[in-house]
């Protein structure tokens, strides 16, 4: 497939924007040299984009079951009701006055996830989830500053955490320390003890954890970590599972991130927009970024925090997201929250129960939204690996599950399938993992050659990683 600056000739034109209503200003700093755009006819973009469209798949397409992200499908109420003129059609630099209807948006999401979540205070800025955990690491580093205990610098995370969470620790200033997991998947209590110091300023925990797993010992983990004079930081990608049903501030964390494009059913955007929320304690309210909300009267206001580590991101955040995010927590309620994160749990533990018969679990006990694979003893006996039965899975019309994570497990495949699958689909995909292995002992090669059927055949993903080409350099 052609890329779109490989289309079109010179001379071709589409008018898609409407005429400027504005008087037009000269840029200060102008270019140099014209944008090389492609010159393409309103039916040649078009097709260019349906082709793609019929190329990628997501959930609207298929199963989706990647370990750990929450692919679930996003109901379209959500979709109507971001896109009312009331919220598309205002100006982040409206007066407050002006804007009313979208600051108690803010306002009464804050209140629902911070009665979910067990915190009392919440920011709206960060852009995606690791955005939000930098943001709710340098509350921590404000905390810890503002007291004069600036000899805090060390961040304790698991060996089981993601990726981002040391990647966000190191680019807030501090120095990871990683923890060992025990043999059955949770914290090594022990060595998380002997890690602590009074140079440790916090913990990053996701729990349920990595593995799928909830931690027994979370509160003897948070105490360890509070009684060193540290805090505790919830990783929020795992809170589907869990959401209603028990609360991060409940078990002894001081600030959480939520990812609203995954928990909370607004679109996964490929690198935005998300939106990574980031709530907290009420004692760390005073450092998050300004402007909050507040309720004032009978309407709303922007405040500064006392203490605030300033924006970390233009104007107040994705706005649509949250509005998203709002029309999910309202439609489910009370009881429909809770009821989501059982009926996670328990098409997790069904699919877990159907592979048991042939796969290794890394971790054969109840788990929560997903459960990890060890095909270890697979390739050992058939030379197949966790990639290609990734691979076999494309040709099946399925997504394949998070691959070769967590690193704790060897040739491991991470499989979450939410709530929002139905049994049948469950089944179908079990009975795709099941045949596949009967086919690793009986054609291993035709599995090294998948996928046959996709647009693309298997790539030399090593030399992609190391020599990303990122930018088209014309013919």
């Amino acid at each position: 497939m052609q890329l779109i600056f490989e289309k079109g000739a010179p001379g071709r034109h589409l008018s898609l924007l409407p005429p400027c209503d504005v008087p037009e200003v000269a840029p200060q700093r102008p270019r140099t040299e014209p944008l090389e755009l492609p010159e393409l006819s309103e039916n040649e973009l078009t097709r260019h984009y349906s082709a793609l469209c019929k190329r990628v798949h997501g959930v609207n397409d298929g199963f989706y079951p990647l370990g750990s992200c929450t692919m679930k499908y996003n109901p379209k109420i959500n979709e109507e009701l971001a896109a009312l003129p009331g919220f598309t059609q205002v100006h982040p630099l409206q007066p407050e006055e002006t804007v009313q209807g979208c600051l108690e948006v803010y306002a009464q999401t804050e209140a629902l996830l911070n009665e979910i979540t067990g915190m009392d205070a919440m920011t709206f800025q960060p852009a995606a989830g690791a955005h939000g955990e930098f943001t709710g690491l340098l509350l921590i580093k404000a905390y810890h500053r503002h007291r004069g205990d600036t000899e805090r610098t060390k961040i304790i995370v698991p060996d089981s955490a993601h990726g981002t969470n040391p990647a966000s620790a190191v680019m807030a200033g501090f120095t990871v320390v990683n923890v060992p997991s025990g043999p059955d998947g949770c914290v090594d209590v022990e060595a998380l003890a002997a890690a602590v110091g009074p140079d440790t300023a916090g913990l990053m925990l996701t729990n349920p954890n990595t593995v799928g797993i909830f931690d027994k010992n979370i509160l003897e983990i948070t105490r360890i970590i509070h009684e060193a004079g540290g805090l505790c930081y919830y990783d929020g990608a795992n809170l589907n599972a869990v959401m209603g049903l028990v609360r991060p501030g409940d078990m002894g964390f001081d600030v959480i991130h939520l990812n609203l494009h995954k928990t909370f059913s607004t679109p996964h955007g490929g690198g935005g927009p998300g939106s990574g929320a980031v709530g907290c304690k009420a004692f760390l309210a005073p450092y998050l970024p300004g402007p909050v909300v507040r309720r004032e009267g009978g309407g709303f206001r922007f405040a500064a925090p006392e203490h605030s580590i300033g924006r970390v991101k233009d104007f107040y955040g994705n706005f649509t997201v949250v509005v998203k995010a709002l029309v999910y927590l309202l439609t489910l309620g009370k009881e429909g929250i809770p009821e989501a994160a059982e009926n996670a749990v328990l098409n997790a533990n069904y699919m877990m129960a159907r592979l048991r018969e042939k796969y290794a679990m890394a971790y054969d006990q109840l788990c929560m939204h997903e459960f990890v694979m060890s095909l270890e003893n697979l390739k050992e006996e058939t030379g197949v690996s966790a990639m290609d039965i990734a691979k076999g899975l494309l040709d099946n019309g399925i997504h394949p599950p998070t691959m070769y994570f967590p690193l704790i497990v060897h040739e491991a495949l991470m499989v979450e399938p939410t709530e929002t699958e139905s049994k049948e689909t469950l089944d179908e995909a079990c009975e795709v993992f099941l045949r596949l292995w009967e086919q690793a002992h009986t054609d291993p090669q035709a599995l090294h050659d998948a996928p046959v059927t996709t647009p693309v055949r298997r790539l030399d993903e090593v030399e992609a990683a190391r020599h990303p080409v990122l930018r088209y350099a014309g013919a």
